[in-house]
């Protein structure tokens, strides 16, 4: 999960080398941390949360085979 949001992230941003990826898992749930170059930040929230709401829809879909629940949080 954590390869398909970082290649997502790094054709979306301008510093593509500055993107870092991290879970953290729990018992039943998981955190993916993501951090990007600050003049990216906008770009991955995109217009009124688009781009990173998209990004969570695409993540939750693809956890649900695995009965996991995968939350996305956005590092500054």
């Amino acid at each position: 999960m954590v390869d398909l949001v970082r290649d997502i992230l790094k054709a979306i941003v301008d510093h593509p080398d500055a993107v870092e990826v991290k879970e953290v898992e729990g018992e039943r749930a998981s955190i993916i941390e993501i951090k990007v170059h600050e003049e990216d930040v906008g770009k991955v929230i995109g217009r009124e949360g688009r781009i990173i709401n998209s990004l969570r829809q695409i993540v939750r879909a693809a956890a649900g085979k695995d009965n996991k629940r995968i939350t996305i949080e956005l590092l500054s």
